[in-house]
């Protein structure tokens, strides 16, 4: 089969390999349909690993994915042969205290898509998963949609870790598809006030298009300055999805006293740092996100009603062959891309 291989920092080629093969009873087969160049492939590609998750040259990346049963396993009773999925890259082992508590998206021992030291990623034609990580998708839900359910999962989740009151107001640092669906998830939860921060014009647009109150770039105007003239007492929730020093800094200012400010970007420093006094004199609580846990069912139904649209973030598509413009568009925010997908 044909896989796309990242040979070393910024280098990637398409490559022959084998077929993975059913091992288990409960294992599927998996022919990937497309898959979705995500932020935190960023760090794989330009800097050669994130924190200590380093890459081993050559490795295969991805983890946003969604594709067609082709075989499964003696033990598989959830998805048959010809079912369309959505796959949650994320193995765990069922037994640690972290499973065992219901912190499954903390699993010391997690296998995750791309992610090295774990297992190879998605960016080929085919991989076998697990049945409890593929979900039935219908035949009117876009491939484009299925991949989407896996950055859904991650907001919808830290919109339920915030704990969103009634007429809730939120901020959001990063209008990418990590914050835009952390919109999405704030709007079909409680939230009635949506005022974001973003440097990209066209996810600018993309974000007063979904619904955005206000919407500001940092790079032209004062942000914080232009959230508190509409929120004069703070907001109640500051979701951070840039993973820069200057966003992390800016929720800790426009949260009201005893709000939240969710950590889901992912810095590219090993330390990022907080003004004392202000945390103190705020009471501000900071919660840091990982992954999902147990809502990609929930993603996978919202997008399948409609009561969540994601289509609009796909702004661009490549084959296989072309997967390294597609990671040099994301990587360099080039050509207004939200979300970049390479079609197999």
């Amino acid at each position: 089969m044909r896989a796309v291989e990242l040979a070393g920092i910024r280098q990637m080629g398409v490559i022959e390999m084998s077929r993975p093969e059913i091992a288990k009873e409960t294992d599927v087969l998996l022919k990937v349909e497309m898959v979705g160049v995500c932020g935190s492939d960023m760090h794989y590609y330009d800097c050669g690993g994130i924190g200590s998750e380093v890459v081993e040259y050559p490795f295969v990346i991805g983890h946003e994915c969604a594709g067609t049963v082709v075989e499964v396993g003696g033990a598989v009773s959830k998805v048959k042969a010809g079912d369309r999925v959505a796959v949650d890259p994320g193995i765990i082992c069922h037994d640690c205290d972290q499973c065992r508590q219901g912190r499954e998206n903390t699993c010391r021992k997690m296998r995750f898509l791309g992610c090295p030291g774990q297992m190879a990623g998605c960016l080929c034609e085919y991989i076998v998963m697990p049945e409890e990580c593929c979900f039935a998708i219908g035949d009117d839900v876009s491939w484009e949609s299925a991949v989407l359910c896996e950055p859904l999962a991650i907001a919808m989740y830290a919109v339920q870790r915030a704990g969103l009151g009634e007429n809730s107001d939120v901020a959001i640092f990063g209008a990418g598809p990590i914050g835009l669906s952390c919109l999405l998830s704030a709007q079909a939860d409680r939230a009635v006030g949506f005022y974001i921060s973003e440097k990209v014009a066209e996810r600018v647009e993309a974000a007063k298009g979904a619904g955005a109150t206000w919407v500001g770039n940092p790079d032209a105007e004062d942000v914080v300055s232009g959230i508190l003239s509409q929120r004069p007492y703070g907001v109640d929730v500051a979701f951070e999805c840039a993973g820069e020093q200057e966003t992390l800094d800016a929720a800790v200012e426009v949260v009201k006293p005893g709000g939240k400010v969710m950590v889901i970007g992912i810095p590219r420093v090993d330390r990022v740092s907080f003004v004392a006094e202000k945390m103190r004199r705020k009471e501000i609580t900071v919660m840091n996100i990982r992954r999902q846990n147990k809502f990609t069912q929930a993603a996978v139904d919202s997008v399948t009603s409609g009561r969540i649209k994601v289509d609009f973030m796909v702004t661009h598509r490549f084959v296989l062959a072309r997967a390294q413009e597609a990671f040099e568009m994301v990587s360099g925010y080039r050509d207004g891309v939200i979300k970049a997908m390479v079609e197999l």
